[in-house]
């Protein structure tokens, strides 16, 4: 996907951007490409393939999902080079975004990258997420949080809905295969607050790779005892 083609696709999708959008994708691309050369952050370094496989992809979520409202918070479990939250973010300005991840590499890169691209709104921790959920000043703040193919949905709802406030969103970004997965996690969603409200199933373009984007609404307050201890979740899911 080149940069027309991948323009030309999001405005398919009512999402015309502006030059300054588009030179802050292109930087994206070469400070992602120059860090990948002293970190591991991505495997897909060829530009036409991270227009896709990681901008586009990213922005899928916006083709489901009301992103324009004012003040509209998101928490990004997992980015990695920040993906989804920061090609949503350069799309939707107005998102407050913050993202967690447990590499602390991952966040310097984040915001070198942040004063590359002039975004402001956005925060960045280092910390695993079983304990950021657990602090005070985050826990059920967010009116979003999401997590683009982390871990498997049990797994994901433990570490991910305790941080979305009651009337909030929780939105996986997956690939195929789910159904099964999906059926497994119905006793963590629901026992973490959530209940699941949409499987969006669609194909990425040119490539035609299966992709979900699902959506679960919290619905209570997550209790107390949730998410357990660092590393319980994965070893221990709830299912």
């Amino acid at each position: 996907m080149n940069e027309k083609q991948f323009q030309d696709g999001l405005k398919e999708h009512g999402i015309d951007l502006n030059e300054q959008q588009l030179k802050q994708f292109n930087q994206y691309y070469e400070v992602l490409v120059e860090w990948n050369n002293k970190m591991n952050l991505t495997a897909i370094t060829d530009r036409e393939e991270v227009y896709l496989k990681h901008f586009f992809d990213s922005i899928t979520a916006a083709f489901y999902y009301d992103f324009s409202s004012e003040h509209f918070s998101i928490c990004d479990v997992g980015a990695g080079a920040g993906f989804p939250s920061i090609p949503l973010k350069i799309v939707y300005p107005n998102l407050k975004v913050t993202i967690v991840d447990s590499l602390k590499k991952r966040i310097t890169f984040l915001n070198h990258l942040a004063d590359e691209l002039n975004l402001t709104n956005v925060a960045f921790y280092h910390d695993r997420a079983e304990t950021f959920a657990k602090n005070k000043k985050f826990r059920e703040t967010f009116d979003l949080v999401m997590a683009r193919a982390v871990a498997r949905t049990s797994v994901l709802s433990e570490l991910c809905l305790p941080l979305v406030k009651v009337n909030g969103d929780f939105i996986m970004m997956k690939g195929p295969n789910i159904t099964e997965e999906l059926e497994t996690s119905k006793l963590a969603i629901k026992t973490l607050g959530g209940e699941l409200k949409d499987n969006n199933r669609f194909n990425l373009p040119f490539e035609n790779s299966e992709r979900h984007i699902v959506q679960v609404d919290k619905k209570r307050k997550t209790p107390n005892k949730y998410p357990r201890k660092p590393g319980t979740p994965n070893k221990e899911p709830i299912e």
